[in-house]
């Protein structure tokens, strides 16, 4: 792995040192990593979205796609036991 050298301010490197104390990280480290992959995460989801929303702007659902979608929801929420 590369070795990174960042800095933070003493207020996230508190709030990161309570992540570690209450054991929700094993260390710095760890939640400095964490963080980062969730960040490239939440990018990624963003980018797809956005090049799905892209798409049905193109080429919208048609109206038969629409109303197949609303009787199959129709129909999987009626089937639940609650």
């Amino acid at each position: 792995m590369t070795q990174v050298s960042i800095r933070l301010s003493s207020h996230l490197i508190q709030e990161v040192d309570s992540l570690v104390a209450a054991g929700a990280v094993a260390s710095r480290t760890e939640a400095i990593r964490r963080g980062l992959e969730e960040l490239i995460a939440m990018h990624r989801r963003a980018q797809i979205g956005g090049l799905i929303s892209e798409a049905y702007h193109i080429k919208p659902q048609t109206s038969e796609e629409l109303a197949g979608i609303e009787a199959s929801t129709v129909a999987m929420i009626t089937s639940e036991p609650w």
